[in-house]
């Protein structure tokens, strides 16, 4: 776990990708992306096995059973497209919504969630902080770009914080990501710090100083 300060406010990050908030009691997670293995053969993809969808779930049960929040924020692209929630497994729905009976649950849409996706919300204001899809107007928490971060030279999915954002990485099992040194999230996010995902969670500088780091 990794303690993180934004806008004035305590956070914690897992090794997972998800973050908890403690006075708020809240776990928070980004682009679970359900569904992605049948929409990638759909459209002639890569044909890879169609378990992501029951290891994502079961991650996010792991977690909030870890930890015990009060509440439980999915970020947006909870789905990968219009048809996975239509297509999903009756164990997964089943699992899915006996997570929401236990814990208040909050479904922000996303660019990829079907429109009209049952309660799903467009933003939610927490304290300081607005919870939304796409990073917009700070101080905020996002998900959207999914992105990852270099150290010696193995990439590592990773929250990124800068003076107004606060950017998760995808939860999804499948998701690929975006590199946090690009043109995209550089010019986003700013001088600021990548928190990677996984053992120890290191700690990298994004922004000025980020290029001599990564290599």
């Amino acid at each position: 776990m990794r303690e993180i300060t934004f806008s004035g406010v305590r956070l914690i990050a897992q090794p997972s990708g998800a973050l908890y908030w403690p006075e708020q009691g809240a776990l928070i997670v980004a682009d679970l992306h359900l569904g992605k293995s049948a929409r990638m053969a759909r459209r002639g993809g890569a044909l890879l096995p169609p378990f992501e969808t029951l290891d994502t779930v079961a991650r996010l049960e792991a977690e909030v059973a870890r930890i015990g929040p009060r509440r439980l924020i999915s970020l947006g692209d909870t789905f990968d497209d219009d048809r996975a929630a239509g297509e999903i497994a009756p164990e997964i729905s089943a699992r899915l919504s006996a997570l929401a009976a236990r814990i208040e649950t909050v479904w922000i849409a996303g660019n990829h969630d079907p429109v009209g996706l049952g309660r799903a919300v467009e933003d939610m204001r927490l304290g300081p902080l607005t919870l939304r899809h796409i990073a917009g107007a700070g101080p905020d928490v996002s998900g959207h770009y999914h992105p990852k971060a270099k150290i010696a030279r193995r990439s590592h999915r990773a929250f990124l914080v800068g003076g107004d954002h606060l950017i998760l990485p995808a939860f999804g099992t499948y998701t690929g990501g975006l590199d946090c040194d690009g043109p995209e999230l550089r010019a986003l996010v700013g001088p600021g710090i990548a928190v990677l995902t996984g053992p120890g969670m290191p700690v990298r500088p994004i922004g000025q100083s980020a290029a001599r780091q990564s290599r």
